[in-house]
């Protein structure tokens, strides 16, 4: 029997769309062409506002006032900022006066504005959660996070070749090569606030709104007196309600409400914290119009399936966007996918199960892997219709014939991600490099090349699985936060029949506890525990970052502890963390 390719909107049916990138790369050619739109240039859209593309992954804007330079925001690090500022200081030498923050994933380059020559007190505004944000990704997800990123954004990808890094999707750049060694450079806001804010910055009437996008703290900035909009919501591609690497749910109703507060701005120019400014009230009337409607068409399309009963997988097939949306590069499909923003929303609006009966109790994993290969004949024959699959351009198929031989492979207690043989893994990586040169989306074509060589052991990402701080993050936040961040390394077969109270004393009087019980260890303020650890921050930090065993520190008197110490060593045996335990 003839089976009839499943329709492919997220990647083309063959290889005829697949061009060369500046660097060999191998790329859908609407990819290759959107590096256009990110490609370094400080833009001015008006006299007294610039905004700098290219640098990274995002934009750094400056919009000039009577009493100085308003800088929003600040990169991923110091070397960026300071790259940003040699371009501004081509066309005006004003002081920096204040800083605001759009949301929370670029400001860690704050601190090269004070080793310009900004004052230690300049003004700095960003919205009330930008802290907590900075400690969510930093701790208790810290782990998938960074993951997320090094395969979304295609951090390892070689620089030449077929499998380089083309740009991802929304900037040229999540860092820079340029500005190595990355120096953190992060001050927080210290005017905050999280309702509609209007304040006189630098001698400039400026208005703040919180208008949340892909992060809950991001604003929208109005300039009135300079008809300049600076926001978070509008990209230089379709907005990506899911994103690959893995966040909380993004609603889209929220972000329409913040799209139609813009178009109510009337705004002259739109500047973004990426891609390229918009000028001329028309023409972002046009361009926002077009995006929120994008966003909605999503919306509207998944409801009226799940309301009529449609599974994910029918859903995922039925709702595409109209070639209305083709038009323009801020409603096409040069980031994430659609389909897998169909995904979200149901799971977002409605949860996991989509009514599919085979979903409601599957088999695990492993065990259904192996039955599918059985019944299609072995692993042999499994191999041969993948790679046939693969020769049809029968992406899909192939991918999931392909996934079963590496989930089969087991042991059970090892991640599906390193399991497999060399030819199995080298097949599957096959397809997905195929994959990413067919499609047009940055975030879809980094994480197949990532995964891909990942499979084929040109990449080593196992380090990227296991869980782990970052020193720097742990001196930046209260010892509590990091302390209570260990309840979700609990090896629960290890807290068998456990009922222990640990305090650690960690700088200036700090306390936290954990009292393990249960198999889970619960967050406590240390009062009344009975096992005791003392340390400077600096040292729980080399810890926590794996650079110092505990077990070190003590030899060493770094760490001080009261109790008894076999006890101590059971309870912290309970932690994936081997940073942590003794002998």
């Amino acid at each position: 029997m003839r089976y009839t390719a499943h329709p492919a909107p997220s990647f083309e049916p063959d290889g005829r769309c697949v061009a060369s990138g500046p660097n060999g790369e191998l790329a859908h050619r609407d990819a290759i062409a959107h590096g256009e739109h990110l490609a370094y240039r400080l833009w001015q859209p008006r006299p007294g506002v610039w905004s700098l593309v290219g640098n990274g992954l995002s934009n750094q804007s400056f919009v000039l006032g009577p009493e100085g330079l308003i800088v929003i925001d600040t990169g991923e690090c110091v070397e960026e900022m300071a790259a940003a500022l040699v371009e501004v200081r081509k066309h005006t030498d004003a002081p920096i006066a204040a800083v605001i923050y759009s949301h929370f994933h670029y400001v860690g380059g704050t601190r090269a504005l004070m080793d310009a020559g900004a004052p230690t007190d300049l003004p700095i505004w960003g919205h009330a959660r930008i802290a907590g944000n900075r400690l969510r990704i930093a701790n208790e997800v810290g782990t998938a996070y960074s993951r997320g990123m090094v395969q979304q954004f295609g951090i390892r990808l070689p620089e030449k070749g077929p499998d380089a890094m083309l740009h991802c999707g929304i900037g040229r750049f999540f860092r820079n090569p340029r500005h190595a060694p990355f120096t953190g450079g992060h001050i927080p806001a210290n005017h905050t606030f999280d309702t509609p804010t209007r304040a006189l910055i630098a001698g400039l009437d400026v208005w703040m709104t919180p208008a949340p996008s892909d992060a809950d703290d991001s604003i929208t900035i109005w300039f009135p007196e300079l008809g300049v909009c600076i926001n978070n919501l509008v990209w230089p591609a379709l907005f990506n309600i899911f994103p690959i690497r893995g966040e909380e749910y993004r609603d889209p109703r929220v972000l329409l409400s913040g799209l139609d507060h813009i178009l109510g701005l009337e705004p002259e120019h739109l500047v973004g914290a990426h891609g390229p400014p918009v000028s001329g009230i028309a023409a972002v009337r046009d361009s926002v119009t077009d995006y929120r409607d994008a966003i909605q068409f999503l919306w509207d399309q998944t409801v009226r399936g799940i309301n009529r009963g449609l599974s994910l997988g029918e859903m995922c097939e039925s709702v595409r966007l109209p070639p209305h949306f083709a038009r323009s590069y801020f409603t096409r499909e040069l980031y994430g996918v659609a389909e897998h923003h169909v995904r979200q929303i149901h799971s977002g609006l409605r949860g996991w199960f989509d009514g599919d009966e085979a979903q409601l109790f599957p088999l695990p994993p492993l065990e259904r892997a192996m039955r599918l290969i059985e019944g299609f004949g072995g692993a042999e024959a499994v191999r041969e219709q993948a790679d046939a699959a693969l020769r049809a351009d029968d992406l899909r198929w192939a991918l999931e014939l392909a996934s079963w031989l590496i989930q089969a492979s087991g042991p059970a207690d090892r991640p599906r991600v390193e399991a497999g043989s060399p030819g199995d893994r080298a097949r599957l990586g096959a397809i997905l490099r195929t994959l990413a040169q067919r499609t047009p989306s940055a975030n879809i074509r980094n994480w197949c090349l990532t995964r891909a060589l990942d499979l084929e052991g040109q990449l080593d990402l196992s380090r990227f699985r296991r869980p782990r701080f970052f020193a720097p993050d742990v001196l930046e936040h209260p010892p509590e936060a990091f302390v209570h961040a260990l309840r979700v390394l609990v090896l629960p077969e290890r807290a068998q029949d456990l009922d222990e109270h640990l305090v650690w004393h960690v700088a200036d009087g700090a306390r936290a506890g954990l009292h393990l019980r249960h198999h889970v260890a619960v967050p406590t303020d240390g009062q009344d525990a009975t096992l005791e650890l003392r340390m400077d921050r600096a040292v729980w930090a080399r810890i926590l970052g794996g650079k110092l065993s505990l077990d070190k520190a003590l030899q060493d008197g770094d760490v001080r502890f009261d109790g008894e110490r076999p006890k101590l060593a059971r309870a912290l045996a309970v932690f994936d963390l081997p940073a942590l335990w003794l002998s």
